[in-house]
């Protein structure tokens, strides 16, 4: 049987058992353990099973549910809360101000937590309502709790980039510093669109009224807010970047400082540790399955010859190199409307990074804008995890549909910043090479 038919029976069945609704990682690793029985008898299995042992093995695996436990206390801390309060007082007087605050936070919890979903639904129920009664315009205050959100897979440090490290063997601390300038740049970027649209259009951003934008006396005292946040990012980035602590052992301090934010707010108690820790466990041995699916695709996908197949396809692309960059930003684009992350990792990953090695392009760097496609991933429709986040937290008069319109612009912003990317790479190599020096 040729390697185009075999290919063609494998990506097949993998697409009709996803359509029939078969859970992915099932879908991935069921697929790929019958054709690698088929290909290579009993002998597969056996080399699935060492590599999924040799991952198991790894240091780094324990980053993974550190940072979710680290998250999930600190959605219950009561950081976000004091944050706002500080963002609110601060930025209020300004047209759109309260929609850049709450980014801002966004950006601060995405330093903080790991993941996305806990700064969308932190916002979306503290500061959504807030910018509602203020006379904010829906699809901008939703949109820019939905962008923001998505910054937790992308400014360190992230779960995401865990995976994909332990996925692409290159190095955590490399990729997390890899994030803080592409991190900074949609920040800024979002800002401005923000900021421009208020000064346009000031019915849709109104400043807040002169009585309840607070005297210098409360915007003062309001700043010990940022004190904990800091602490836990210093500990966590400044640990690792600093030279004192790897990535994994950093996650170890995050976890403490999200314990002692816990403690101040006196949110600290058994019930609140037992329910981060079911939490962390549901999300960890989930994970765990989906390394293993990991596993098996990639060897099967090696075993069947897709991978010679697939580059020759992507040879044929037109415009060279950048036609077939295009060309993966656009697959991840749709996937992204319609799986989750990981599972788009876990598909691509093997197809997309021997073509990556074959034009020379830095691993680092391409992590980046894949991390950025997967932000994008979590905030478009229909199936965008961070709209479902905000469905449930959202008022009652906020509807799906305003939610699927909100993340339009914001989409387009986004896409600004990965052609900058694109264009000028140093954004995203600049602090990997500070810290860790140039890679060879």
């Amino acid at each position: 049987m040729s390697v185009e038919l075999v290919t063609l029976l494998f990506f097949g069945s993998l697409l009709l058992f996803l359509f029939i609704g078969t859970p992915l990682v099932f879908t991935l690793g069921g697929i790929s353990c019958i054709f690698l029985y088929f290909t290579m008898g009993s002998v597969g299995f056996y080399i699935v099973a060492s590599k999924f042992w040799d991952s198991m093995m790894s240091f780094t695996l324990i980053a993974i549910p550190m940072y979710v436990y680290m998250a999930m206390l600190l959605e219950k801390s009561g950081v976000a809360q004091d944050l706002y309060r500080m963002m609110h007082v601060w930025f209020g007087a300004m047209r759109g101000g309260l929609a850049i605050g709450t980014v801002a936070i966004c950006a601060i919890f995405a330093a903080m937590s790991g993941i996305s979903g806990a700064a969308v639904v932190t916002m979306g129920t503290i500061a959504l309502p807030r910018m509602l009664e203020r006379g904010y315009d829906k699809r901008l205050a939703i949109g820019a709790i939905n962008c923001g959100g998505g910054w937790g897979i992308l400014i360190p440090p992230s779960i995401l980039m865990v995976l994909y490290a332990l996925l692409t063997e290159v190095s955590v601390g490399r990729l997390f510093a890899s994030g803080i300038g592409p991190g900074i740049l949609l920040f800024v970027l979002v800002t401005i669109y923000i900021a421009v649209r208020a000064w346009l259009q000031p019915s849709l951003a109104p400043a807040l009224p002169v009585e309840d934008r607070g005297d210098w006396g409360l915007k003062i005292a309001s700043l010990k807010a940022v004190f904990l946040p800091l602490l836990i990012v210093v500990l966590v980035l400044g640990a690792i970047f600093g030279g004192f602590a790897t990535p994994t052992e950093a996650a170890a301090l995050g976890v403490f400082g999200a314990l002692v934010a816990s403690a101040v707010h006196r949110k600290l108690s058994i019930p609140v540790l037992t329910d981060a820790a079911m939490q962390t466990l549901r999300l960890t041995a989930l994970i765990m399955w989906i390394l293993f699916a990991a596993h098996a695709f990639s060897t099967a996908y090696t075993t069947l010859g897709a991978n010679e197949l697939m580059n020759h396809l992507m040879s044929l692309i037109p415009g060279g190199q950048w036609g077939a960059l295009a060309f993966m930003l656009l697959v991840l684009l749709l996937l992204g409307m319609v799986l989750d992350p990981v599972g788009i990792m876990l598909i691509t990953l093997p197809v997309f990074l021997p073509v990556v090695e074959s034009y020379g392009w830095d691993p680092i760097w391409f992590g980046v804008i894949f991390i950025i496609m997967m932000e994008i991933g979590y905030m478009t429709p229909p199936f965008g995890f961070n709209l479902f986040y905000l469905k449930a937290v959202a008022p009652p008069d906020v509807t799906m549909s305003d939610i699927y319109w909100s993340v339009i612009p914001y989409v387009l912003v986004t896409f600004v910043g990965v052609l900058i990317l694109i264009a000028f790479p140093d954004i995203a190599l600049y602090f990997p090479n500070m810290f860790f020096g140039v890679s060879k």
